[in-house]
């Protein structure tokens, strides 16, 4: 399953790079998230290095889900696709 990068979860002052807000076009309302809370996102890099994560929760009301990954991944990555297992 494909899902694309909004955003870096973040506050007024500050972002965390290791957390990222991940929207599923397929998904559109909160209560279809729960089913993908635990499965792993990989990010791709155009070098080809990857970062994992993990779904941790929902974001929002709207569908959006949010993934921790164990590294950061840089800014150039917001509105690149990540793939769901």
């Amino acid at each position: 399953m494909k899902a694309r990068i909004v955003s870096f979860r973040r506050s007024r002052r500050r972002q965390n790079t290791r957390q990222i807000i991940l929207k599923v076009e397929s998904i559109t309302s909160k209560e279809k998230t729960k089913e993908l809370i635990g499965k792993t996102v990989t990010w791709k890099s155009p070098a080809g290095k990857e970062i994992k994560g993990k779904i941790s929760n929902y974001h929002g009301n709207s569908g959006n889900i949010r993934a921790i990954l164990e590294k950061g991944v840089p800014g150039q990555a917001i509105g690149s696709e990540v793939e769901i297992k």
